[in-house]
């Protein structure tokens, strides 16, 4: 189990009882909210050619039963003193790689002293030793039963029923403008492409390219994402955000007290739950999710301001293992900020349990965390930002103690930067990569300028920058300067000495003369590193050998 436990507090009878009724009185709110119809769909068109992999003894039984059916293709894995005959192809083949999704798989396999093959299938029954494709979330189409013969039975006859034109939502989407991913070729936050277990996401130069026949809407990328540039969009936070609105608005009215949102998905957690019956806490609220790894730190506040004690995510051993540490990461960030604002706690438990009896234990531990004295009315934000500047703002209005800052560990998406005035030689580099509009340039004018409010610490601006002079400060502020550009670093123009245009900084100008000075294009000519860049040219065409007259101002 990986439980956090609060002290249980004795059952009332009473008091049980009543938080029970009001339970009821959330579920039919929370299930009154209609669901969004998905915006944009993807597509599938399978004609089921169905590739069969393994050895002679698993494969070829199932193959032959699947091709009754389908148009099938079997390569075997082991060695064959003579070819199978059968009527659909076999293939023997040392080496095989397969990737793909429902509809669009390709295969390729080589027998020793033969060419590479290859093909196209619509589906894969994949029987070998260990599974082709690694990926924890398996594409559509892709069935790897393993060696439980009822797992193939159910394999197989899933099979047969895959054939013809199939959609899903489209789970994500996508604004490449924000995204910390990278820029000018420097690498920054890979948060959503190491989280992804259907390995749907990979960097795409300083943006990320999301495969959406492979997504399988879990929503993690989401959750970790620091700037809201990966939203889930279907379902959309909006719509967890009323049917969590709802819900405590009904358990408020009935009499409820410490409600705790139990966030489980609809299959295995909603077994789990069923198996726990009337066990389950009259306070805690079970609520389903298309994945427990969809909602994170923008969300769980949002709940805390609306009136919920706390939040308990189900985890039920089906999950990938990235998907366990990104929630415990996120909910020490939300413990953090509510500690610093004086709301006692905890208000979050993770959860990770496979048995009812685990389950029964884990929820007598519920949080019972302070919330705001008066519950929030906004709405979640379609942005991500957006929801968090509301609850924020709601949960420090209210909060017991209302600090200027709050401490936060490092991989918070809150915090300053730091930058060494002595190195920095105000180029600007930073500026350039920031994707949040968190730094700022002078407009015309040698100075760096830093709004806190925007910067979701991705580090761009550190890893850009050519003097290393940017530290990560993670913190979380509530002074009112967080939402104003702040001078970070500011010096006097330098002016070229030829045609005293500014150009740059002194700072700037005494970097390039000692990094620069010795090289061939300027040893004997410094002048031309205190020159703008049309003076520099000038000055470089202009005959070497005849006199000339030139006015050179002294920087």
């Amino acid at each position: 189990m990986n439980i956090r436990f609060t002290d249980a507090v004795p059952l009332d009878p009473l008091r049980e009882g009543q938080d029970a009724q009001a339970r009821a009185a959330a579920i039919l709110a929370a299930d009154a909210i209609p669901v969004f119809e998905p915006g944009v769909t993807v597509s599938y068109r399978s004609g089921g050619r169905t590739l069969v992999v393994g050895s002679a003894e698993n494969a070829l039984p199932w193959a032959d039963r699947l091709a009754a059916a389908l148009p099938v293709t079997v390569l075997l894995l082991d060695n064959q003193e003579t070819m199978p005959v059968r009527p659909y192809p076999v293939h023997i083949s040392r080496t095989v790689a397969v990737a793909g999704w429902l509809g669009a798989f390709e295969a390729r396999w080589q027998a020793p002293g033969q060419p590479l093959q290859q093909g196209r299938f619509d589906l894969v029954l994949d029987l070998a030793p260990s599974r082709l494709i690694p990926s924890h979330q398996r594409p559509h189409g892709y069935y790897a039963p393993g060696y439980d013969d009822t797992a193939r039975e159910q394999a197989a006859d899933e099979l047969q029923d895959m054939v013809g034109d199939f959609e899903k939502p489209k789970y994500f989407a996508y604004k490449e403008r924000t995204c910390a991913h990278g820029r000018n070729g420097q690498k920054g936050c890979t948060a959503c492409i190491d989280i992804c277990s259907a390995q749907a996401i990979h960097g795409d130069g300083d943006k990320i390219k999301v495969n959406p026949y492979l997504c399988a809407g879990c929503g993690a990328c989401s959750t970790v994402c620091p700037t809201g540039a990966i939203s889930y969009a279907f379902p959309p936070a909006a719509l967890t955000g009323k049917r969590m609105q709802a819900a405590l608005r009904s358990y408020r009215e009935a009499g409820g007290a410490q409600p705790v949102f139990l966030l489980h998905d609809p299959d295995h957690g909603a077994a789990l739950l069923a198996r726990l019956g009337e066990a389950i806490p009259g306070r805690v609220i079970p609520l389903a999710l298309q994945h427990t790894a969809s909602t994170g730190i923008d969300v769980w506040f949002a709940a805390v301001a609306y009136g919920a004690a706390g939040i308990a995510v189900l985890m039920t051993g089906q999950e990938a293992p990235q998907y366990l540490a990104a929630l415990d990461q996120q909910m020490e960030i939300a413990q953090a900020v509510l500690d610093g604002l004086g709301y006692t706690g905890p208000h979050f438990q993770l959860l990770r349990v496979e048995a009812p009896e685990e389950l029964a234990l884990a929820l007598r531990h519920a949080p019972r965390g302070l919330v705001p004295a008066q519950p929030a009315v906004f709405h979640l934000a379609g942005d991500k930002r957006n929801t968090l500047d509301y609850a924020l703002e709601h949960l420090h209005r209210h909060a017991p103690a209302r600090p200027e800052q709050v401490a936060l560990p490092p991989g918070a998406p809150f915090g300053a930067i730091e930058v060494n005035r002595s190195a920095c030689s105000l180029c600007m580099s930073c500026v350039g990569a920031c994707p949040a509009g968190a730094l700022q340039d002078g407009q015309g004018a040698p100075l760096l300028r830093f709004i806190e409010k925007n910067c979701v610490q991705c580090g761009l601006c550190a890893t850009t920058c050519p003097e290393n002079a940017i530290t990560l400060t993670p913190r979380l502020s509530f002074m009112e300067s967080r939402s104003q550009p702040v001078v970070l670093n500011e010096s006097q123009p330098f002016h070229c000495i030829r045609c005293d245009k500014p150009f740059g900084t002194l700072q700037m100008v005494e970097n390039m003369l000692g990094r620069l000075g010795a090289h061939p294009a300027f040893s004997g000519h410094l002048d031309r590193l205190r020159m703008c860049g049309d003076c520099r040219v000038i000055d470089m065409m202009e005959p070497q050998g005849e006199m000339r007259v030139t006015t050179l101002r002294r920087g």
